[in-house]
């Protein structure tokens, strides 16, 4: 049995294909993560996989946000499914249950711990040695603790309390447990690449809930584990002492090809089964495709498969079962107060309410504006096919007083008489203006035909209006062209530019990562 966890990064981002990049992976279960696919975004070509069953967790507020789907081969198909940690998203057929005790969490709290769709629970059937046991495996995406946001800090330890409640109850029941995925904390100092930059680095929250939920490294029969953790970090069991063995990389300053990174995904499993089932674990760097790399186990035990999937498989979904729809299920218009009414009863409220109002109404609302935008862009397209007005130049706008002048004065003259009106008076009167006329625009209307002298004259304005991007120095380490970089955190140099050296970051001793050199670019320039 060979198990792989991998944050993606967005699972549309791969060009060649999802099957493709599953066969390459070549395990039994695949679990992905950061998927940012909503149920509206979902399509067939990434639900549906020749070979694989599927199941997916969608973030109920964010479209394009988190997201974690586990694949399973057909010889792996699990015995039952179930969406999120709490309960609160599975219907009875095909649940798992065991949550544990959750009277430390209220209500509105499990709502938004399994509102941003960060679990996927398994269960399999293994046949090991002479006895036929049950895993669970369980497929997290744990929150980022923004340093901006204390509430998210929050929210992060809140959910990886939760996390810990319904590993252990499953334990507790019988199971056996691999919790696996992105987590977001690296453990130890060296899981990290500079942890001495990192001020309080063992007093972070994260590391200290993780020293309570894992047990040493590497277990011996003589370790006392009566105050340690249940679960096993399975590379560090089979490499207590590797080093710069990372899984996530910053994509904006190239820290990947100084391997200056970070290990935050892991494959955690209780240590029974750690220490009688699994036989290798390890990172897989040379996979790219996301700022993460995959992670894999192996396991002696075989995998015994169902005869079909449970109910929260995608093939089941309706747009994919095979069922055909009529057009007007996918035009007719719905009552918005109706549907928000039905909205709050089938999921869960988010994290805020503007992020509530993204995902209502996923099959109706969203496809009525799409058709309400068609008829709009039509009704456009018409008007600009129909008008026969030309579309003018934008130097006009630009012209000099005295060319306006001339261009009215030149547009009077075409206001001719009758031909009744034409006596010889009148014609010898014409005659003179528009010779006198033309004299004092002479040099104008010369310098208006001149193509030329157009061209310059749009060059010149151009060039004063957009200055284009500021000169860029060299480094002085290097003495190689810096990059230009914006400030977009917020404060008060929000907004303005900067330059850094061009190379990838990593250790000050590497000769290779980027130097120190920063320069602001002078205002207004």
């Amino acid at each position: 049995m060979k198990i792989v966890t991998w944050n993606i990064n967005g699972i549309r981002s791969f060009r060649c294909g999802i099957k493709k990049t599953l066969d390459e992976l070549d395990a039994d279960i695949i679990c992905v993560q950061e998927t940012k696919v909503t149920r509206d975004l979902l399509d067939e070509r990434i639900a549906i996989v020749d070979g694989y069953n599927s199941y997916f967790s969608f973030s109920r507020g964010r479209s394009g946000y988190s997201g974690v789907a586990t694949y399973c081969k057909d010889i792996a198909t699990p015995i039952a499914a179930e969406e999120g940690l709490t309960g609160l998203l599975t219907n009875n057929a095909g649940a798992i249950g065991c949550y544990g005790n959750q009277s430390e969490f209220t209500d509105d709290e499990l709502q938004l711990l399994d509102n941003e769709g960060r679990a996927i629970v398994t269960q399999h059937r293994v046949q090991c040695s002479d006895k036929i046991q049950t895993i669970t495996v369980i497929n997290v995406y744990c929150p980022r603790a923004d340093p901006e946001k204390p509430e998210r800090r929050q929210f992060k330890l809140q959910f990886y309390k939760l996390l810990q409640t319904r590993a252990e109850a499953m334990l507790k029941n019988g199971s056996s447990v691999i919790l696996l995925g992105d987590v977001n904390t690296s453990h130890r100092p060296i899981d990290h690449c500079d942890p001495n930059e990192i001020d309080d680095f063992e007093d972070n929250p994260g590391r200290k809930w993780l020293n309570v939920f894992l047990r040493d490294d590497k277990p011996s029969a003589s370790a006392d584990f009566s105050h340690s953790g249940k679960f096993v970090d399975t590379f560090r069991y089979f490499h207590p002492t590797r080093t710069g063995a990372f899984t996530c990389w910053s994509t904006l300053t190239g820290a990947r090809r100084t391997n200056y990174g970070t290990r935050i995904d892991y494959i955690f499993a209780d240590y029974q089964l750690a220490k009688e089932q699994f036989v290798a674990a390890d990172i897989m760097p040379e996979v790219e495709g996301s700022d993460h790399c995959p992670v894999w186990g192996a396991l002696r035990c075989i995998l015994l498969p169902n005869s079909k999937p449970p109910p929260l498989a995608t093939c089941y979904l309706p747009e994919f079962a095979g069922k055909q729809q009529k057009l007007s299920h996918f035009l007719v218009k719905v009552d918005q107060k109706s549907c928000q009414t039905e909205s709050k009863e089938a999921l869960p409220a988010s994290q805020e309410e503007a992020e509530r109002r993204e995902n209502i109404n996923v099959t109706g609302t969203k496809r009525i504006m799409r058709t309400e935008s068609v008829k709009q862009m039509s009704k456009k397209a018409k008007t600009a096919t129909t008008s026969s007005k030309p579309q003018g130049n934008i130097l006009a706008f630009f012209k000099p007083k005295n060319e306006k002048a001339l261009g009215s004065s030149q547009n009077s003259l075409k206001a001719s008489p009758t031909r009744d009106e034409l006596t010889p008076d009148v014609v010898s009167q014409l005659h003179s203006a528009t010779q006198d006329k033309t004299t004092k625009g002479e040099h104008l209307s010369t310098h208006a035909c001149n193509p030329r002298s157009d061209k310059g004259a749009s060059f010149g304005f151009w060039k004063s209006v957009l200055h284009g991007p500021p000169p860029t120095p060299a480094c002085k380490v290097h003495s190689e062209p810096c990059v230009l970089r914006t400030v977009k955190k917020q404060g008060p140099n929000m907004g303005r530019q900067f330059f850094v050296c061009a190379r990838p970051q990593g250790h000050a001793a590497n000769p290779e990562a980027r130097c120190n050199f920063f320069a602001w670019v002078e205002r207004g320039k």
